[in-house]
């Protein structure tokens, strides 16, 4: 019986042998014929006949032997040298595709295809296949590959005369001589048929036409109106909208139902408050008509819009220097000018003739150098050295070239600029 379970044993021993040297014997053949495969595609390729080395390198593509990836790469190439052959740019994604794919996968790989998309004009994709490789690969060249790329951005078709800053994804905008609204892409939303227009919000804009002030919705049907007599108005926000009556400015609805308080001159809400000016003094009120800064101070610096409010933080005016309030509390630094803070970002000062950015709580994020500056909008601030504005990241490198005659701030990845058509809307392809 013990005789038998040996042989039993050493039967089983070289049985594993026998598969083990097999095995062994099979994948050294497979790595031969990988490059049996290689060369003869080599010897077409060099004479320029790729479609024929096609075939070959696709077979020892296809095994999974020692040189598997150097029969990719070289079809890599001969899928290239055919590129413009029906069907070969989708084989040359695909097998990029598969390699991306790997546990293993290589930084250059990534590159490769973010290379080839970026050729071909397919930026969208470029800058996920970056994403994708930063995220399995943590690769610093892809990194910065990724930030150069990542400010792509398109133009719109549309050009105006003029274009106010963009608020809640549309934009106030001149054709002829009158206003309507645009969305961020450019295409019209309320026709420009008015002597004035707010911004959009929740659904309205308050308009002129003729001297007659109403309300109207995105398919311009008029929605309200006043019903007391209604000289001016300023920017619709919160449902919140500055009306001037007889010789005062009323906060009001956007149904034109007012409020008892009466000023003498008034901003855009932002954040729940707004610059309001009493007794020949700016100060800033909050909704319940509170003042959060009394109307001490000659001026409360506003936006294009009239917003002055953002992260907690003002910046108000005494003769020629500007004082920052944030998080409750006036800081120690001042400045000889300042635009208001943006949702999110930092804040453009000036100093000694120069623009720089500051933080909420006054410090320095990016030197004095600049000769004009807007605050940032999402992560990029339009800036101005010479003739032409560009912008910058936050990091403080160039991230779009300095090419336009004017810029304004980036909101839901788009940005008004004025270009030798006019003003247009350039959006990112990548913003969030």
């Amino acid at each position: 019986m013990k005789k038998t379970v040996r042989i039993i044993i050493i039967a089983a021993c070289s049985g594993l042998l026998v598969i083990s040297w097999l095995v062994a014997i099979n994948s050294k053949t497979t790595a031969e014929k990988q490059l049996i495969l290689i060369g003869q595609a080599t010897a077409l390729t060099i004479d320029g006949v790729y479609i024929r080395a096609v075939p070959l390198l696709e077979e020892a593509a296809g095994y999974d032997a020692a040189h598997t990836i150097k029969a990719e790469n070289e079809l890599k190439k001969v899928y290239l040298a055919l590129i413009g052959n029906r069907g070969f740019s989708r084989r040359y994604t695909d097998l990029l595709e598969k390699q991306m794919r790997r546990k293993n996968a290589q930084p250059d790989v990534f590159k490769e295809a973010a290379d080839y998309y970026m050729r071909t004009l397919r930026t969208k994709e470029a800058l996920a296949v970056l994403r994708a490789g930063i995220g399995k690969t943590g690769s610093v060249d892809l990194i910065a590959l990724y930030e150069d790329s990542r400010y792509a951005f398109d133009v719109s078709r549309a050009s105006y005369e003029y274009i106010t800053a963009i608020y809640k994804m549309s934009a106030q905008v001149q054709s002829g001589g009158i206003w309507g609204i645009a969305c961020a892409d450019g295409t019209i939303m309320i026709p420009c048929e008015y002597e004035k227009i707010s911004t959009f919000h929740r659904d309205r804009a308050i308009v002129d036409k003729d001297g007659f002030i109403y309300a109207v919705d995105k398919e311009n049907n008029r929605v309200a109106v006043p019903h007391e007599t209604v000289s001016d108005f300023g920017n619709l926000a919160d449902d919140r909208i500055p009306l001037m009556i007889g010789n005062g400015w009323y906060r009001s609805t956007g149904e034109f139902e007012r409020g008892a308080s009466v000023f003498e001159d008034f901003g855009m809400y932002s954040e729940g408050y707004a610059a309001a000016k009493s007794g020949g003094k700016w100060g800033v009120i909050d909704r319940s008509m509170g003042w959060l800064i009394p109307a001490e101070y000659d001026e409360i610096i506003r936006d294009e819009l009239g917003r002055c409010y953002a992260q907690g933080a003002v910046f108000a005016r005494r003769g020629d220097t500007v004082y920052l309030f944030s998080n409750g509390k006036w800081m120690e630094d001042v400045y000889q000018d300042a635009r208001p803070f943006s949702g999110e970002g930092f804040a453009a000062v000036r100093k000694n003739g120069k623009w720089g950015f500051i933080d909420t709580d006054g410090a320095l994020m990016i030197d004095f150098m600049y000769d004009e500056a807007l605050s940032f909008g999402q992560h990029l601030a339009a800036v101005k050295n010479g003739d032409y504005w560009g912008y910058i990241s936050k990091y403080g490198n160039m991230a779009i070239d300095a090419v336009f005659f004017e810029a304004k701030s980036f909101s839901d990845g788009s940005a008004p600029v004025l270009t030798e058509r006019g003003w247009q809307f350039i959006t990112l392809i990548e913003y969030k």
